[in-house]
């Protein structure tokens, strides 16, 4: 009787510091969720990018095969060149144009004040106040920006450590991945393993098909551009299609920018653009995406919808970035360890 409730005074004793470990646990891992969130993020490209860099490594000169080792450091590399050659020939004309339009505002102030004033019911809007609270917004906007230059310093930081450890993943993720399954119990570990290989080839499949999505859309929207005449037609068509690998976020930013360029020059040119924004959104939500997303990922439209919310109300734009892939790894889990398959 002595030996039965020593050795249940024991397991009690266990639960408690096990429940005190998972808190204490639960306790790092918020504490750390950021540099947890930037962890998972470069694990999640690294395994995205795979057949990029692996597409890459295979290059052959000859016999020689010049990246075999560095396959990921020269697509990033070449990404970031890309960028930069865009930020390069975009920015300049745009800044130009800014300084320009300052200095013709007071000038053209009164005109867009008798057109404003033509618009039905204006008149009744006090466009004196209307443009004190525009000044007002613009100089809040301004001092936001220089106070919010810590952030964007974070943020950069941030963006150069993913660079590094997206680089240091893709070069020795099999040791780190083998090292963390090797905290499973061994009866368990090749069931998991199968069932992460299998969400690795779909997540490596999304890539393909968010990269058609983002060409199909970046050329139709530089045509439809061109064809209005709006302003940097050719950055807009390249970021355009650029920030569409960001799910509905990115559309949303696009449209909106879209139509502010397109609203200096005229409001034929923004009814031209909305006109393009919403035929091309119906096309590729009824259209487009079911088939390109359901031959890559295999997932329903309903299940990366509501992927897409969980990662934006949990990580912004980053979550919903990882948002389509992460919800390929979780569907995946659940099909192998939740779902009762049929005998």
């Amino acid at each position: 009787m002595n030996e039965t409730t020593r050795l249940q005074g024991r397991s009690v004793r266990s639960n408690i510091v096990f429940a005190f470990a998972v808190a204490l646990a639960l306790y790092l891992a918020w504490l750390l969720r950021h540099v947890l969130l930037l962890l998972y993020v470069s694990a999640l490209f690294a395994v995205v990018l795979k057949p990029l860099v692996s597409f890459i490594a295979d290059l052959r000169v000859g016999r020689w095969r010049p990246f075999r080792r560095i396959g990921i450091v020269v697509l990033l590399l070449v990404v970031l060149g890309a960028l930069a050659v865009f930020g390069f020939l975009a920015i300049p004309p745009v800044i130009d144009d800014l300084r320009d339009f300052g200095k013709e505002m007071p000038t053209r102030l009164p005109l867009i004040q008798d057109s404003f004033k033509r618009i039905p019911f204006a008149s009744r809007i006090d466009v004196g106040a209307l443009t004190t609270r525009i000044e007002s917004t613009l100089t809040d906007s301004a001092a936001y920006v220089l106070r919010s230059a810590k952030n964007w310093a974070g943020a950069i930081v941030n963006l150069a450590m993913g660079f590094i450890l997206t680089v240091y993943f893709s070069l020795e993720g099999q040791t780190a991945y083998g090292w963390a399954l090797s905290f499973f119990p061994a009866d368990h570990r090749a069931r998991l393993d199968g069932a992460l290989r299998r969400a690795e080839i779909r997540m490596e499949k999304w890539l393909l098909g968010q990269g058609g999505l983002m060409l199909i859309l970046g050329l139709t929207s530089t045509v439809t551009y061109l064809s209005l005449h709006i302003r940097y037609a050719y950055a807009l068509g390249f970021l355009t299609g650029l920030l569409n690998i960001i799910p509905v976020v990115g559309a949303a930013m696009c449209i909106t920018l879209a139509l502010l360029v397109a609203a200096v020059d005229s409001w034929g040119r923004v009814l031209g653009v909305a006109i393009f924004y919403v035929l091309y959104l119906n096309l590729e939500n009824s259209f487009l995406t079911p088939r390109i997303m359901k031959s890559s990922v295999d997932l329903p439209g309903l299940s990366i919808l509501v992927g897409l919310l969980i990662g934006s109300a949990l990580a912004g734009v980053v979550g919903a970035l990882v948002s389509v892939p992460t919800t390929v790894l979780v569907a995946v889990l659940l099909d192998e360890y939740l779902v009762t398959k049929e005998a």
